[in-house]
This record gives C-alpha cells, structure tokens and sequence, in this order.
C-alpha cells in the first residue's frame, strides 16, 4: 500500500518521484470530469471538462510531458477534447486498463516510475500499484485512497489534474510561476 498522507517526509519522497515523471495517464469520469454522464432524449452525452484542467494539460505537454488517456467507458465527446488539447494516446473502452499501461510503456521505452497515474475507482487500481505516483482524485472511491501516494485537495473535474501536474511541473522546476 502507498502512503497518501502528505507529511514533510512524504512530501519530499513525492517530490522526488514528480522529478521522474515522463508520462501523465489520465481517466476520464471522474477524474477529467465530476463522474456525471449526462444523456439527453436522444442518447446525445455531455461531460463538462475543467478548464484548468486542460490548461495543466498544455503546460505538462509544452514541458515535454506526455499525456494519454485510458478509460473505460467510449464517448465521442473524450475524442473531441483530446483533439483540442493535443493529447494523442486515447484509449476508450479499456476494461482492461493495465493492458494499456503496459502497451504504452512498451510503445514508448518508459518505465513505471516515470509515469503518473491519476483514478477514481477501483478499476485503477492495476495501475496505482505500479506508477511511480499514484493519484486519486478527492472524491475517490474511499477504497482506492490507501494504494495511492497522493489525494488531490480538488474533486473529479475541478482541478484535480492541474493540482497533480502543478505538483510534477514544480518538482521539475518547469511550473511558470513559482
């Protein structure tokens, strides 16, 4: 099990960690979105996305920052804000999400602790037990909170992902602002 309480030692292993991070995995519901799938009266979904979130998003990718995508689900409206933000590794209807995280290592010669992994749900959990940081959102399934290094202050598509990028960017001293 991770440590998720943030304490000066803990913070400063984080910290050490967010020094490696080549690789940014993201869910969607829940974590890119507040885990809401709205439907209307003709099976059209809607999600609504923080635009911090796809800021943080840039700002990681113009640091040299990979960022990619493994979710479950399959929603044409996760291909329309991966397109807007660039994001080229899109991988929708992965029940098996470890199998993704292993392809994309694979694909790209990274290894586990240069990659951050931010979940909601016990389906992450694959995952949590091998990324080099292991984020849940603070809205999370209380069960997956124990595996992770770290629960974000912001709830599933409130922040949550720029909070865990502002944390690698500053670790790595590429955050803008400091």
């Amino acid at each position: 099990m991770k440590n998720s309480k943030l304490g000066s030692k803990t913070t400063q292993s984080l910290q050490s960690k967010a020094k490696k991070i080549k690789l940014l995995l993201l869910d969607v519901d829940g974590v890119l979105t507040d885990g809401r799938i709205i439907l209307d009266n003709q099976g059209n979904e809607y999600k609504a996305f923080h635009v911090r979130d796809g800021h943080g998003i840039k700002l990681a990718q113009k640091a040299g920052i990979m960022v990619g995508i493994i979710t479950g689900r399959i929603s044409e409206v996760v291909n329309v804000r991966a397109r807007e933000l660039g994001i080229q590794e899109v991988h929708q209807g992965a029940h098996e999400k470890i199998a993704v995280y292993d392809a994309l290592l694979s694909k790209y010669g990274f290894r586990d602790d240069e990659v951050a992994y931010i979940g909601d749900d016990i389906v992450d959990s694959d995952i949590f037990k091998r990324a080099g940081i292991a984020a849940a959102v603070a809205d999370a399934d209380p069960a997956v909170k124990p595996q992770v290094d770290l629960v974000t202050k912001a709830a599933g598509g409130r922040g949550a992902v720029r909070e865990v990028i502002n944390l690698i960017l500053k670790s790595q001293e590429k955050l803008p602002i400091s």
